[in-house]
């Protein structure tokens, strides 16, 4: 058995997403086995981060320095704005390059069960950014859930009041995906959303 401060620190590192118990301790023996180079690292690493991290007033995002990289980049077209749930929404959007324009984090989704209301997300921000002028496009990039949907359709209606293009990502079927191994609703989803050949 190990230390109890070792068993803290992989009970600490377990709960990380993407890491339970076996993968957290395997984590451990590796910074153990590296400890005059890759611990350093690692603490200085955390404790620059968690001394500067800090929000976007702007758009939610989560960076060292506010507003964000992406807010304060003139490069970004600052006429689409693209709506995500929540940060990792965000990252990976823009981990792709394929959208550039600017984002705003809503910090959640609709939802009755949880007790999530409209007031308790990041709504009258994004209405203020859109009657603020200049935003030609609004992007709901909205997960493909029931609640999802449900929060893009909430802010489509919203939104219905300026003079914005609202549009919506697509759903469907995924590229290499085989129509045996999807699910009802991915298949209703990308049969309502057919189009022409050619």
């Amino acid at each position: 058995m190990a230390s109890q401060e070792i068993e803290t620190l992989a009970a600490a590192l377990a709960k990380l997403p993407g890491l339970g118990p076996r993968s957290a301790r395997r984590a451990v023996l590796w910074l153990v086995k590296r400890r005059e180079t890759a611990l350093p690292a690692l603490l200085d690493a955390l404790a620059t981060v968690g001394e500067a991290l800090v929000e976007c007033d702007t758009c939610g995002n989560v960076d060292t320095r506010n507003p964000c990289a992406i807010c304060a980049d003139p490069r970004r077209d600052q006429k689409s704005l693209c709506v995500v749930e929540d940060v990792a929404d965000l990252w990976a959007l823009d981990r792709a390059k394929l959208f550039t324009g600017k984002y705003h984090v809503l910090g959640g989704r609709l939802s009755a069960l949880d007790g999530v209301r409209p007031e308790d997300l990041n709504i009258a921000k994004l209405l203020s950014r859109v009657e603020e002028g200049g935003v030609d496009e609004v992007v709901l990039a909205m997960n493909a859930t029931l609640e999802g949907q449900t929060t893009a359709h909430y802010l489509a209606e919203r939104l219905e009041a300026y003079p914005v293009r609202i549009t919506q990502l697509a759903h469907g079927l995924p590229v290499g995906g085989e129509l045996d191994y999807l699910d009802e609703g991915t298949l209703a989803q990308a049969l309502r959303a057919r189009r022409p050949v050619g």
